[in-house]
């Protein structure tokens, strides 16, 4: 039996996830509970604004985002004291997934408030749904830091997950990103990188690490969009004592030239010291 949208109850904060889109994939209790509330909290409301026009409502706005979200808390609770009913959105799909909102639900949920969520859209679900790739198992990594030294050390111990790991990516560093991973991972593990995701000229580019940045670079309108990135999980992770030397080098090689850390991990590991020069140089070439 399929059950109608109940009307949107007083004193509750609905979590309403919006189309990441394509404005058909707003679901029904979305917008029954959009219609009903008092209050819409909303990441920017002049794109917030945008959506209610389509559905032909007109509604008291509250922005809720990074910069202000902790100051809005007891402006929110006072709300649902007064027994009104109110909805948080992002920009896009599912609020607190890389979104505002983790601060607010957190405080409300230990003050006692209900907090009730209308799942929808999600950029995250959607691409893996579609990349044909493992996923019954996946590590979301949201956005990486901006600066390509800080991509690299959120990348590194990642390397022996065996889990499909999903990132978010602008198109400013979309490229960047897949070589850092290909340094990273090896440019043969099997990736998929979704654009545009349920809009007309949704995209989605699949391979190695290699051959997607050679995809996208060959594609006029790759620098368009917001990205999901996909990546493989490792079918052969190193062992923990592989693993282990590898940080005990990068530590050494912040104090020591190659050969001479080389040399301590031989008389520590055993391991062949010639073996061992060359890794240094590896690690050492990706600093």
């Amino acid at each position: 039996m399929i059950s109608h949208p109940t009307k949107a109850q007083s004193g509750v904060l609905y979590v309403v996830a919006t189309p990441i889109g394509n404005l058909a994939d707003l679901s029904e209790r979305a917008v029954s509970v959009l219609t009903d509330v008092d209050v819409v909290a909303c990441e920017d409301t002049r794109h917030t604004q945008k959506l209610l026009q389509h559905l032909g409502l007109r509604k008291v706005m509250m922005s809720v985002h990074d910069h202000n979200e902790r100051d809005r808390i007891s402006q929110i609770a006072q709300h649902l004291t007064d027994g009104r009913s109110m909805a948080l959105v992002s920009d896009a799909g599912t609020p607190l997934i890389s979104d505002p909102g983790y601060p607010l639900v957190q405080a409300l949920r230990e003050q006692g408030f209900s907090v009730t969520p209308v799942p929808g859209p999600s950029a995250l679900i959607t691409a893996l749904s579609a990349a044909g790739l493992p996923t019954d198992r996946f590590l979301f990594e949201g956005f990486l830091p901006h600066k390509a030294g800080g991509r690299r050390e959120r990348l590194e111990p990642l390397v022996n997950e065996t889990a499909t790991l999903v990132f978010y990516e602008s198109k400013h560093r979309i490229l960047e990103t897949l070589t850092l991973m290909a340094e990273a991972f090896g440019e043969d593990r099997a990736a998929c990188v979704a654009r545009e995701l349920t809009k007309t000229y949704e995209s989605f580019y699949h391979g190695t690490l290699q051959t997607v940045r050679e995809q996208l670079l060959a594609d006029d309108d790759q620098t368009k969009g917001e990205f999901v990135v996909m990546v493989a999980g490792n079918p052969e992770p190193a062992t923990a004592t592989a693993f282990d030397t590898d940080k005990l080098f990068r530590l050494l090689l912040a104090e020591l030239p190659p050969k001479k850390a080389a040399a301590v991990i031989a008389e520590l590991t055993g391991e062949n010291k010639k073996a061992l020069y060359q890794r240094a140089l590896e690690i050492q070439g990706k600093a």
